[in-house]
């Protein structure tokens, strides 16, 4: 498998499924509830049903995990998979800040091995391939950026989820009080691609709330980046799992030290 062909391919679907996500965006659309009682509409609905029929095009052997389709657990002894969240961040979608994304990562055995973080309304597109580090590429110019981690040690630059911050994870704020600057609410896989490109620091999560699709290209982002994701307890979730479920949450920072003093 050709990877930087594949990335190139992955991203021309995501810039695709853009345009019909901010078709929907500039509407006055209507919200549904689902049964976990998350937002959808037509904007998640759309964008994931034209990747994975622009992916399959390209790459038929490749199976599919997606928030907005059914699980086809086929996939589990797949060799490989396409992990899509068409709109990550609905709430954010819904209340029009602007901070939502796309995420799609490829996955072969149970690693990631290509992840991209498309911030919709954004100038970026955020990627990875495993081995190769982490870049965004400007969408006006096409032109790439390498990116990395900062090296901050003190004056840390936390961020924590607009819609979704629980008890936990303030009381991880207030742990390590001393050592954090500023507190920032961000929407989505953006605090992942922040830490990745060295503007915030470390971002705890330690609900079960997220899911594979939410984090895999992120992950992925954050390490080739410099930084690390882990679980709270320090190992690795590994992909392609019957259970999408982020269980035991994740904390991401820019290094093994900051990590360690989170967790």
């Amino acid at each position: 498998m050709d990877r930087k062909k594949m990335l190139e391919d992955m991203i021309l679907a995501v810039r695709g499924a853009e345009k019909g996500i901010l078709a929907v965006y500039g509407t006055d659309f209507s919200v549904e509830t689902k049964e976990d009682d998350s937002p959808v509409t037509a904007a998640d609905k759309g964008a994931d049903a034209y990747l994975r029929e622009r992916l399959h095009e390209l790459y038929p052997e490749v199976l599919f995990l997606t928030e907005e389709h059914k699980d086809d657990l086929r996939r589990l002894g797949a060799p490989s998979l396409f992990v899509i969240d068409p709109v990550d961040g609905t709430s954010d979608f819904v209340s029009r800040t602007g901070e939502f994304t796309t995420n799609l990562a490829y996955v072969e055995g149970k690693e990631v091995v290509i992840g991209i973080i498309n911030w919709v309304c954004g100038p970026y597109v955020y990627w990875a391939i495993r081995g190769e580090g982490a870049w965004r590429r400007d969408k006006r110019t096409g032109l790439d950026e390498r990116i990395h981690v900062s090296g901050r040690k003190e004056g840390l630059r936390a961020l924590v989820s607009r819609s979704h911050l629980q008890k936990e994870e303030k009381e991880a704020l207030e742990r390590n009080k001393e050592r954090i600057l500023s507190v920032e609410e961000k929407g989505a896989a953006l605090k992942l691609c922040m830490i990745a490109e060295g503007s915030a620091d470390i971002t705890w999560r330690y609900s079960a709330g997220t899911k594979e699709w939410d984090t895999a290209p992120g992950e992925l982002l954050v390490e080739e980046a410099g930084g690390v994701f882990r679980k709270p307890d320090g190992t690795r979730y590994l992909h392609n799992r019957e259970d999408v479920h982020n269980r035991e949450g994740y904390i991401a920072a820019n290094s093994l030290e900051i990590f360690r003093i989170a967790s």
